[in-house]
């Protein structure tokens, strides 16, 4: 069973190192991806500025280390709508099922929050998330006219 917490600062530092080891790994340490956004950082400060509509997951692993996480916030492309956001696991944690699980998580956290839809971009390069996502009920859609990272080349909403 996974083991999950909210975001702290003192969190920060490892999770960004996390993604942006993926990100390098399948060769999207791009411009136009989460790599470069400014808040990458500093996730904590901007997933608890507004905990009502946002919220980000701390995967544990058995040692209590961080192995990886996943959140949401606001997506203001699709009316009352939710993006997953920021999905990542370091390998050693890879396989086991904590990628579902912070899935669900994240979606049963925005359902609660009151939102209806659930939005996420994604790249073709990352072909075992996009496996993940549509096992999980996601349809492809086209490309909304707002989107955060101009570089994402799949686009997925489902209904919470």
């Amino acid at each position: 069973m996974l083991q999950y917490r909210k975001i702290t600062p003192a969190d920060d530092a490892e999770i960004a190192k996390i993604i942006r080891f993926n990100l390098e790994k399948f060769h999207l340490d791009l411009p136009g991806t989460v790599y470069f956004d400014p808040e990458l950082d500093h996730l904590s400060g901007f997933y608890n500025s507004q905990p009502a509509k946002r919220a980000y997951f701390i995967a544990l692993g058995e040692n209590g280390q961080i192995i990886g996480g996943a959140g949401f916030a606001e997506f203001d492309g699709i009316g009352n709508c939710a993006e997953l956001q920021k999905l990542y696991l370091n390998d050693a944690a890879k396989g086991k099922g904590y990628g579902k699980d912070l899935v669900q998580l994240v979606e049963n956290t925005a359902r609660s929050a009151g939102y209806k839809n659930l939005y996420l971009e994604t790249h073709t390069n990352l072909s075992v998330a996009l496996k993940l996502y549509e096992k999980m009920g996601f349809q492809q859609i086209e490309k909304p006219h707002l989107t955060q990272h101009s570089t994402m080349n799949r686009f997925y909403l489902k209904k919470l």
